[in-house]
C-alpha cells in the first residue's frame, strides 16, 4: 500500500470506524493533527471497497503486532508473526510496527520495575510525575503511585486528571531527562494515553482499597467536582454484570423501584436479565410492567437514575457488604 500516503490511510480509517469512534480517536490528537486528517477526510470523494479493506487489514495486522510486542518485545513479536503470516509478511508488518514506536514517548517504561521507577522519581516535581504516570500502563502506574505519600498522590492524581494536551516538544525534554537517569536499570517499552480521567480512573481502579481511598479523599478536598466525576466513571451502571448473584440481591433490596425501572431503559439486555433473575418471579414481572409504562424517557433522566443505583453499590463497598473485585489479577471494573 505504498501508493497511499500515511495521512489518507488515517482518513480512510476514520471513515471505516463511523462517527463515535472516529470522534474518540480525533478527540486525542494535537489540533494541527485533527485539521489535517479532517481536511483529507473531506478530500475523500468515495474510497474504493479494496483499497478500505486493505487498510482495515493493515490497522489490524499493527494492532496484533503491538499486542504481542507489549507481552515480550520485538522479537517475540516476529516470532510470533512468523509462525502464523510467514516471514516475508512479518517482517512489514515489523517494520510499520517500528515506524509507529518510533513516534511514541516513554517507550523504556513499559517493562521497567514500578519499584525502580518509583525511586527515580519520588522526588520529581508533581507535574512531570504526574507526566510520566500518564505515559505508562494503568497497572505500573498504580503500583508507582499507591508507594507515594498520601499528600503526592493526591496531587499527583489532581494533576492527571485535569492534564489536557501536552507540548511535543515538552514530553520529549522530560522523556530524554527520565531515559538518561534510568538508562542503567530501564529496557525497552511502550507507552500509554496522556493524561485525562479516563488514565486516572483506569489507575484507581487497579489500587488496592486504601490507596483508592486515600486519593479520592484528597481529591474532594482539592475538587469536589472533580472528585464526583472520577467517582461516577469508576463504576458505570452497566458494570453491575460484574457483581455477583448475593451482591445484586443486597442492592436491588435498596434501590426504589421507580429508579430501577428508569435505570433499566435502553440498557443491554444482558443487564436487565442480571438484574430480572435476582428478583423473585413477580417483582421482576411488576418490574417490566413498570418499565412498559415508563414509554420514552429522557437520556438525562435515565443517566441520573442509573447514577442512583451506582451510588447504592459504591455505598455498600464502603461499608464492606459488597465487593468490587481489583488488583492486577483479578477482573477490573472500568
Amino acid at each position: 500500500m505504498n501508493e497511499i500516503s500515511g495521512l489518507r490511510k488515517a482518513a480512510v480509517l476514520l471513515v471505516q470506524l463511523g462517527k463515535e469512534r472516529s470522534a474518540a480517536v480525533l478527540s486525542k490528537l494535537r489540533d494541527g493533527e485533527v485539521e489535517e486528517i479532517t481536511a483529507e477526510i473531506a478530500r475523500l470523494e468515495s474510497i474504493d471497497a479494496s483499497v478500505a479493506q486493505r487498510v482495515m487489514d493493515e490497522f489490524e495486522e499493527l494492532i496484533a503486532a503491538h499486542k504481542y510486542y507489549s507481552r515480550g518485545g520485538l522479537a517475540f513479536a516476529r516470532e510470533v508473526l512468523e509462525a502464523s503470516v510467514g516471514p516475508e509478511k512479518a517482517r512489514d508488518i515489523i517494520e510499520r510496527l517500528n515506524a509507529v514506536l518510533t513516534e511514541m514517548p516513554f517507550q523504556f517504561l513499559r517493562r521497567a520495575d514500578p519499584r525502580q521507577i518509583l525511586s527515580f522519581l519520588q522526588d520529581e516535581h508533581p507535574q512531570t510525575i504526574a507526566l510520566v504516570l500518564s505515559h505508562m500502563g494503568s497497572e505500573q502506574a498504580a503500583i508507582v503511585l499507591s508507594g507515594m505519600v498520601p499528600q503526592m498522590q493526591a496531587d499527583v492524581a489532581h494533576r492527571i486528571a485535569v492534564m489536557d494536551r501536552t507540548s511535543p516538544e515538552h514530553v520529549k525534554l522530560v522523556e530524554g531527562i527520565f531515559e538518561k537517569k534510568l538508562a542503567t536499570v530501564l529496557s525497552q517499552a511502550e507507552s500509554s494515553t496522556v493524561g485525562g480521567l479516563g488514565p486516572l480512573v483506569d489507575i484507581i481502579n487497579r489500587s488496592d482499597r486504601t490507596t483508592e481511598k486515600l486519593i479520592l479523599e484528597a481529591l474532594e478536598e482539592r475538587d469536589r467536582e472533580l472528585a464526583e466525576t472520577v467517582r461516577a466513571q469508576m463504576f458505570m451502571f452497566e458494570d453491575i454484570l460484574s457483581l455477583d448473584d448475593k451482591a445484586v440481591q443486597l442492592v436491588l433490596r435498596q434501590v426504589e423501584v421507580a429508579d430501577l425501572a428508569t435505570a433499566l431503559k435502553g440498557v443491554r439486555e444482558e443487564v436487565r436479565t442480571k438484574v430480572m433473575t435476582n428478583m423473585s418471579e413477580r417483582a421482576a414481572e411488576n418490574l417490566e410492567e413498570e418499565i412498559s409504562l415508563l414509554g420514552p424517557v429522557r437520556l438525562k433522566t435515565v443517566e441520573e437514575s442509573q447514577a442512583k443505583v451506582v451510588q447504592v453499590i459504591r455505598q455498600l463497598e464502603e461499608s464492606g457488604q459488597i465487593v468490587i473485585q481489583r488488583g492486577a489479577d483479578d477482573e477490573f471494573v472500568d
